[in-house]
């Protein structure tokens, strides 16, 4: 199949990098891709390295008739079967220009929160639309009442492959950080967003400020100031260390004891704790979004409420009194994850949807 990517998007994060490579996959197995993005967008440069056709446009309404008109060019220069938007912009002008060439339309829905109520989110997720693709499960048949059009949730699966943790990195990290061999590692992943749950992990960690060999790490970068105030404010900078954007992100999780991730909203199946539970990391998480989905309860890790620091505090002693539990709960999480998580899968069932799209008639 030939798709057309659209993305209005000018970012480069966790959507803009599924949808790279998404068509890297496909093109790996015999389907074709091109990208229409907003100009100086965070994708052009990357996919145009990675050697796909790239149209830059101008995804405001201002500029829609000029946009429209490339669209429909495109659609008839490259023989596009189906388009693919991602974001709301893109949605509308990709989804107009789709049906006026008569072509299927796949909207990917990064986000794991229902679509807003009123006609215009009919109009883009329905008439505009063939197929919605999500990342949680919980929200598909929100999403299919809403729109009254076919949904799927099709979660960014690890790629076992490109996962790999050195043991000498691990223990430089540690080293690195202070963190001796007897004590306990919790430690969270993520850019630092507002609702990621970091205050919670700090509140939980200030909790049990007084439990020996405890230590607490937070991987990544985003909106840290917020938190390390919290962090000061609180008065555990000691044992709660900030790393940053790490390039090799994976030897340092590979040096937790625990991964914890207690979002409170917008949260899909996330990769870092898809990664953290391919490693074999024990899972304390919030059942917000798709983290249910990883963290399943006895089985690959233990699930604590939104804003509820006591509760990860005690979960975090439970992980670190039981030696037993937390492996048991560890291998769970790294077999869960190669049974349900893997790239391979998100691939097949992505190429399943196309063969349902292309099957229907345009809406």
């Amino acid at each position: 199949m030939r798709i057309l990517h659209l993305e209005a998007s000018n970012g480069w994060g966790g959507q803009e990098i599924r949808i790279l490579r998404e068509a890297e996959g496909m093109r790996a197995r015999g389907h074709e891709a091109v990208f229409g993005i907003e100009k100086g967008g965070g994708l052009v440069a990357r996919a145009r390295s990675a050697g796909f056709v790239v149209y830059e446009m101008a995804f405001r309404k201002l500029a829609w008739p000029v946009t429209l008109l490339h669209l429909l060019k495109i659609l008839r220069r490259h023989k596009i079967d189906l388009v693919n938007t991602h974001s709301s912009l893109d949605g509308w002008i990709g989804g107009i220009a789709a049906r006026i060439a008569r072509k299927k339309v796949i909207r990917t829905r990064h986000i794991s929160a229902p679509i807003r109520p009123g006609i215009n989110s009919r109009l883009l997720y329905g008439t505009l639309t063939d197929f919605v693709v999500t990342t949680c499960s919980a929200i598909v048949p929100i999403i299919e009442m809403q729109a009254k059009t076919a949904c799927r949730s099709i979660a960014t699966g690890v790629d076992p492959e490109k996962i790999k943790v050195d043991g000498a990195a691990s223990q430089a990290f540690r080293e690195k950080w202070g963190i001796e061999a007897t004590d306990f590692l919790v430690g969270t992943a993520c850019v630092m967003r507002s609702w990621k749950g970091i205050d919670d992990l700090l509140e939980a960690a200030n909790l049990l400020r007084d439990v020996p060999h405890l230590r607490w790490v937070v991987i990544g970068g985003g909106h840290a100031e917020k938190h390390h105030c919290k962090a000061r404010e609180l008065g555990v900078e000691g044992f709660v260390q900030f790393t940053g954007h790490l390039d090799d992100p994976f030897s340092a999780m590979g040096a937790l004891d625990a991964f914890a991730l207690l979002s409170t909203a917008n949260e899909g199946v996330s990769q870092a704790i898809l990664q953290a539970a391919f490693l074999g990391k024990p899972l304390i998480a919030t059942p917000v979004g798709g983290l249910c989905e990883v963290c399943v309860e006895g089985k690959t890790g233990l699930q604590v409420p939104p804003f509820a620091p006591q509760q990860v505090a005690r979960a975090v002693c439970a992980l670190k009194d039981d030696r037993e539990l937390r492996d048991r709960l560890g291998r769970g999480a790294k077999e869960w994850t190669l049974a349900h998580f893997t790239w391979r899968q998100t691939l097949d069932q992505m190429e399943e949807v196309y063969q349902i799209v292309g099957k229907s008639k345009p809406g």
